[in-house]
C-alpha cells in the first residue's frame, strides 16, 4: 500500500517547497517502522516492506556482494536525487561505481549509479514501471531490474536513451537472469525469489 502523504498532512504546497525542504519536513514526522518514504515527481509516497519484498532485496544484495566483494558500494532505501521534477528516490537496491563519493550534501549522486532494482509493493507498481523507470533512463542508469513478486516476473531494462530503455528482457521467477555483458556482469539466480 502506498499512501500519498500530501493528502493527509498539513505540509505547505509541495510546489513551494524544495526537495530538501520536503525531506526535512518528513524527517520530523513519525513514519511507521517497516515503511520507506520517497518523493516521486513532488508527491510523497510511503510504502510498507513485506517479507517477500525484503527477501528479494536481500538475495540481490548478497549476489552483488558475492560478485564484487564486501567493499562493493551497494545501498538500499537510501535517498538519491534523480533527474526530473522533485525526484528523491530511495531505491530498493542500488549499486554505485567503485569511484562514487558522497557529494557536499552527504548524498550519493545519480551519475554514479550503475544498477537499480525496485521490488514491487502493492502500491508502487505505477511509479516503478512508469515515472521511476523514465527517471532512471534519463539518468543513464545502465541496468534497471524490476522484481515483481505478485506476477512472479523480473523485467530487466538496458540501453537507456532519453527517458526510455531500448532493451527489455522478461524472466520468470525460478529462471536465472543473465546480466553478463552488462556493467553488473553476473548471472542472478531467482530460484529462491518468493511470491507474494
Amino acid at each position: 500500500m502506498t499512501v500519498a502523504l500530501t493528502d493527509r498532512i498539513d505540509m505547505a504546497d509541495s510546489s513551494e517547497l524544495s526537495l530538501d525542504e520536503m525531506f526535512d519536513a518528513l524527517e520530523r514526522m513519525p513514519v511507521p517502522e517497516g515503511y520507506k518514504v520517497e518523493i516521486v515527481e513532488g508527491t510523497v509516497h510511503m510504502s510498507p516492506q513485506r517479507d517477500a519484498h525484503w527477501e528479494i532485496i536481500r538475495r540481490i544484495v548478497r549476489a552483488l556482494e558475492d560478485r564484487f566483494g564486501m567493499q562493493v558500494k551497494v545501498k538500499s532505501d537510501v535517498r538519491i536525487d534523480f533527474p526530473g521534477h522533485k525526484n528523491g528516490f530511495a531505491p530498493d537496491v542500488v549499486k554505485l561505481s567503485d569511484t562514487a563519493q558522497l557529494d557536499s550534501h552527504r548524498r550519493w549522486r545519480y551519475q554514479d549509479v550503475e544498477f537499480v532494482t525496485e521490488v514491487i509493493s502493492s502500491g508502487t507498481a505505477d511509479s516503478d514501471y512508469g515515472k521511476k523507470k523514465a527517471a532512471y533512463a534519463t539518468a543513464g542508469v545502465p541496468v534497471y531490474l524490476i522484481a515483481d513478486p505478485y506476477t512472479g516476473l523480473c523485467h530487466v531494462f538496458t540501453l537507456p536513451q532519453d527517458d526510455e530503455y531500448r532493451n527489455k528482457l522478461t524472466i520468470k521467477f525460478g529462471e536465472p537472469i543473465d546480466l553478463t555483458g552488462t556493467v553488473i556482469d553476473l548471472v542472478l539466480e531467482t530460484a529462491d525469489f518468493p511470491r507474494d
